[in-house]
Formats: structure tokens, C-alpha cells, sequence
């Protein structure tokens, strides 16, 4: 809203008639050429009111809807959690401090609650609030008088939490839960490949959204590579511990064949059992000491790095 200060009416008195006011001239009302620093097209989109409203204390207001697009620097590093700050500052093309002012014509709650009725809800953003304050610039060793307005807006995660964070944590309790599929059979390590197979999918999701010239790695990043991690890191536990439990098997497969073949022909065949009843080879007990280890260790990570990304993401 633009307003400008129109005293150029002359006025002449008749004796005989009366007093009555007479325009020595046509008025003019004068618009101050106001451009927007953050603009990063030459052309906006205005329209004009061809009306102008006159109040009592000879100031005339004009009211025009410029419809703009804004140059923004946002930061991603608690996407999608984030809360973001831009500005439009508003300052003359050529006039000094001296020659021209811009002050805001309402408060900065008045202009919040306005801006929200007109704001979008149905978006991806929801506005916060818009603060104004006053600067100065230099220009050719003059001073100009500029008008900033601080439009704070928030991103809503719902969308992101549900297609992104949610998934990727479901596939992390279940690489947990897989630790409890029988290490003897190749069900386990095709079922930890698909988990990986699939947060990567939600990779490609997440690179095709965030923009790659981001200053720091957004968090939502750290939490994806680290799961990606963590369950890479998971299945060459379980391949290793497969791994012993093949040399277990094989060694009591040889124990058997020795003991069958020393024995006379009686007509059964029986592997001799230890103390317990069941034959175990010590490659077997290290399998299954380390895949123990390995889940205590593993929910201890996970715990302490959600607990840590946490606080840093959302608090």
C-alpha cells in the first residue's frame, strides 16, 4: 500500500456567494517508484485500483496488489522440521532518505493476522508470522531509506514423516526383528538384502527432493545414511555368522562319517552325543556368541543415535 501526500488545492472566497472551494489546478497524485531488493523477475504482476481514497488530514491512499516472485536463501538442515525466514525489502530506484521515506502503514500484528487470512493453508507452508523494521542503505554516498519485511513460515512434516521417516524406521525394527530368523538357513540374508534394497529406493526419493546445493547435510540425510548403514553393516554380521555355522556343519558332518566308519556292523548307525545330548562344534557356539553380541550392541546404536538425532532434529 503505497500513499503519497496531495496539498496542491488552492481555495477563493465570493463576498456575495459565499465561501466555496474552487480547484486551482488538477490535482496530481504522485507514486513513488518502490522496488523490492529480493525480485528476480524485471516484469511484476500488478493491478491497479483506479480508485483513490482522500482522508481528512490530506493524505491520499492508493492500494495496488503486486503479485511478485522472490529470491529466498532457505535452510534445509532440519528438513522437514525446519522453520523458514525471507525477506522483502522495499526501497526507492533513486531518491535519497532526505527526498523520500517508507513507512509501514500498520503494526506487525495487524499485518500477521491480515496476511494469514489470505495465506495459502491448503500448502506445504504454514505462515508464522510478518515483522517490518527499518534500514539504511548507501547509495552513491547518499543514504536511503528502506522498509524490511520479515515473513517467517513453517514447513508442515506430516507428508514427509509418513512417505520417508516412517518407513525407513519400520525397516530398522525389522532388520532387528530378523535376528531371531534361524542363522542356519539363507532366508535371513535375502530378507536383510531387500530391506536394504529397499530404504535405497527411499534414497532416491529423498535425493530427488531436497536440493544437492544445500550448505549443510540436512538431518533427514544423516538419518536415512545411517539406517542404510547400520543394516549394511547388519548383513555381513549375518553372513559371517553363516559362515561359522557352515563350518559347524560341516565339521559334524565329518565326525559323523568317522564315527560310522569305526564302528562294527551292527546294523544302526548312532553319532555318539556329548553330555547334554546334542552334538555342538565350538565353530557353532562362536556363531551364535557373536550373533548375540552383535543384536546387543546393535540396539544400543540404534537407541543412543535416535535419542541424539532427536534433540537436534525436532527439539
Amino acid at each position: 500500500m503505497m500513499t503519497a501526500w496531495s496539498n496542491n488545492m488552492e481555495w477563493s472566497c465570493d463576498q456575495f456567494c459565499g465561501i466555496e472551494a474552487v480547484p486551482a489546478k488538477k490535482d496530481m497524485l504522485w507514486s513513488p517508484d518502490i522496488i523490492i531488493k529480493e525480485s528476480i523477475k524485471t516484469e511484476f504482476g500488478t493491478k491497479e485500483s483506479p480508485y483513490v481514497q482522500l482522508l481528512w488530514w490530506d493524505l491520499s491512499v492508493s492500494v495496488d496488489i503486486l503479485a511478485l516472485t522472490t529470491a529466498c536463501k532457505m535452510d534445509l538442515y532440519k528438513f522437514p522440521f525446519d522453520t523458514q525466514n525471507c525477506n522483502i525489502t522495499l526501497h526507492s530506484a533513486v531518491h535519497t532518505i532526505d527526498e523520500l521515506t517508507i513507512d509501514p502503514f500498520s503494526n506487525n500484528k495487524n499485518i500477521t493476522h491480515d496476511s494469514k487470512e489470505f495465506f495459502q493453508a491448503q500448502g506445504e507452508w504454514e505462515l508464522i508470522s510478518i515483522d517490518t523494521s527499518k534500514s539504511n542503505a548507501n547509495l552513491l554516498d547518499h543514504l536511503q531509506d528502506l522498509l524490511i519485511y520479515k515473513i517467517t513460515i513453517r514447513r508442515r512434516p506430516l507428508l514427509y514423516v509418513i512417505n520417508i521417516i516412517i518407513p525407513v524406521f519400520f525397516f530398522l525394527v525389522l532388520d532387528v526383528t530378523s535376528f531371531f530368523i534361524n542363522a542356519s538357513g539363507a532366508d535371513k540374508l535375502s530378507f536383510k538384502v531387500t530391506l536394504l534394497l529397499s530404504i535405497s529406493v527411499l534414497l532416491l526419493i529423498l535425493n530427488d527432493t531436497l536440493p544437492s546445493t544445500a550448505d549443510k547435510i540436512p538431518l533427514i540425510g544423516v538419518y536415512c545414511s545411517v539406517i542404510f548403514s547400520l543394516i549394511g553393516i547388519s548383513i555381513l554380521e549375518t553372513i559371517f555368522v553363516t559362515f561359522l555355522m557352515a563350518k559347524g556343519a560341516e565339521k559334524r558332518s565329518v565326525e559323523n562319517t568317522a564315527a560310522v566308519s569305526g564302528r562294527d556292523n551292527v546294523g544302526y548307525l548312532q553319532s555318539p552325543p556329548d553330555q547334554n545330548g546334542v552334538q555342538r562344534s565350538l565353530w557353532t557356539t562362536v556363531a551364535r556368541i557373536i550373533d548375540v553380541t552383535f543384536l546387543v550392541l546393535y540396539l544400543i546404536t540404534i537407541i543412543v543415535f535416535l535419542t541424539i538425532l532427536g534433540k537436534s532434529w525436532i527439539f
